[in-house]
């Protein structure tokens, strides 16, 4: 970059502005990379509980809907499922972390009282209502681990992307502006010595 750079003192005034603006940035994004990193990991602590909490309630919800097709058999299931007159709603929104959108999922309808699922309470066994309770949670849990998982990848890739800029202003931007402002403050001086050593033959010649 030396090589590319006109050795004058406005350069050199440019070459410090833009090295102060770099070094600036660069304390910027280490402040938010370093951000970024505490908040993935707050959230990766939450996906790991909830990670396990879903492995137990998908196993409950198996064990629900197998105790209930035994009582009720396969078709009763069935006919209860479809007696719902309500479908979950999902809602997806947004929220900010230090910059990142992130998604914000709020549910409706996935919990239900017993009148709200629809089939008739006096006609089933408290085993198809167990299997409704147990998948309910299930759903939830469902879309409260989409919302975290979305929010890791969103984090990590800003993350990484961030990283990518702290390492470019660190090992290339500022030390090749570093290098450049050195260059021209040496060049400076060079011609500095130069002219003061010319002036100094004028004179001498000039007083003899």
């Amino acid at each position: 970059m030396a090589l590319n750079v006109k050795p004058t003192r406005s350069e050199l005034i440019n070459l410090k502005r833009r090295i102060k603006l770099s070094e600036r940035g660069y304390k910027l994004l280490k402040m938010k990379r370093d951000g970024l990193i505490l908040e993935f990991f707050k959230v990766l602590a939450e996906a790991k509980d909830l990670r396990n909490d879903l492995a137990v309630k998908y196993a409950r919800a198996q064990e629900m809907i197998a105790i209930a097709e035994t009582v009720e058999g396969s078709i009763g299931v069935k006919a209860a499922a479809f007696s719902a007159s309500e479908s979950p709603q999902i809602d997806l929104k947004s929220k900010n972390i230090m910059g990142v959108v992130v998604p914000k999922i709020e549910s409706r309808s996935v919990k239900k009282t017993l009148t709200e699922r629809g089939y008739g309470v006096l006609g089933t066994s408290s085993a198809i209502d167990e299997a409704a309770e147990a998948f309910e949670d299930l759903v939830e849990t469902i879309i409260l681990s989409a919302e975290l998982e979305t929010t890791m990848k969103r984090l990590l890739d800003e993350i990484e992307g961030t990283k990518r800029r702290v390492n470019a202003l660190e090992f290339k931007v500022i030390p090749e502006l570093i290098e450049a402002r050195n260059f021209i403050k040496m060049r400076l001086d060079e011609m500095e010595r130069e002219e003061l050593f010319r002036m100094k033959r004028v004179k001498g010649k000039s007083e003899k």
